[in-house]
């Protein structure tokens, strides 16, 4: 016969004194009966192994996303390299005709292009990251996943994207007279330095946006502003060298404008390294590790928030 405050644990038979437990919080209620809370989140070098386990996911997810993004369009995948020169074009007749730029720039038109398809994988990036959790509660809610996959799978499709574009790029470089040379060797480190670097931001921006759902909305107008800080379509010393010295040595510093030029030198024999900020792979590389790692390590702080409500 049962008594009023008693209880008889079903696995051990002990009996147990029931009559604080509701004021005990879920986390020492579960370490009372050595159970483990629903959702709770791992350590973090367990859930890098999860992420790394799942990751013929994220590469599946990636593809499967680069495929159904224009399954719709006539011109289909072609559009990977057409809204990006679209971009550069209307950047061209706004930068390069009306107001000159092209005149202070050698080869303009590869210059520009660089830039354009070089921000654009951060951008997308950024954009993507933003809306990675709010725009599949469906998936996150219906499977058990290290969330973070998501935001890292949206890169990955950014990343397949801009290697297409960087065929293209390759040819506009070459068609307009600049020679293949032994620093378009730089090009591999530069893009995974860059890719390190968006997919910490990304995942950084996922945690915003899954908790700030009006981020997604905000997102593009920060975009559009760290473009023009960028030197995408023109030369950024002509901003610094009229800035006072702390803001020229944040204008260089800025990560975008970083693997902007970098890229650029790889590419083009005629941006010489004087054009190069001061300790340029120092920059790119801390970028991507402070970055990368910062947000990974962000997001994963709140994983069992994800999805819930």
């Amino acid at each position: 016969m049962s008594h009023p405050g008693i209880r008889t644990s079903p696995p051990s038979g002990v009996l147990l004194d029931t009559g604080d437990e509701d004021d005990l919080p879920p986390h020492l209620l579960a370490a009372r009966y050595g159970l483990e809370v629903s959702g709770a989140r791992p350590s973090l070098p367990a859930y890098t192994r999860q992420v790394w386990f799942r990751r013929h996911f994220v590469t599946a997810y990636a593809t499967a996303r680069l495929t159904s993004m224009y399954a719709n369009a006539r011109l289909g995948q072609l559009w990977q390299v057409m809204t990006p020169l679209l971009n550069a074009g209307v950047y061209y007749l706004i930068f390069g005709v009306l107001m000159g730029t092209r005149h202070t720039v050698t080869n303009f038109i590869p210059y520009l292009c660089t830039g354009v398809f070089v921000y654009s994988f951060t951008q997308a990036s950024v954009l993507a990251g933003t809306r990675a959790v709010q725009g599949n509660l469906s998936l996150i809610r219906a499977l058990h996943f290290p969330r973070a996959c998501l935001p890292v799978a949206l890169t990955l499709n950014q990343l397949q994207q801009t290697l297409f574009s960087t065929g293209v790029l390759a040819v506009i470089v070459l068609a307009f007279g600049e020679p293949l040379t032994v620093r378009w060797l730089l090009v591999p480190p530069v893009l995974v330095a860059q890719t390190l670097f968006n997919m910490g931001l990304a995942l950084a921006m996922a945690r915003v946006g899954a908790k700030y759902t009006d981020a997604a909305q905000l997102v593009p107008f920060v975009t559009r502003t760290w473009l023009y800080f960028s030197g995408v379509f023109y030369n950024l010393t002509t901003l610094t060298k009229h800035a006072p010295g702390w803001a020229g040595t944040l204008l260089e510093a800025n990560p975008a404008h970083v693997y902007i030029t970098l890229m650029r030198y790889a590419l083009m024999r005629s941006v010489p390294a004087s054009n190069l900020p001061p300790h340029v792979w120092v920059l790119a590389i801390g970028w991507a590790l402070v970055i990368g790692i910062g947000g990974y390590v962000y997001f994963w702080q709140a994983e069992e928030e994800y999805g819930r409500g």
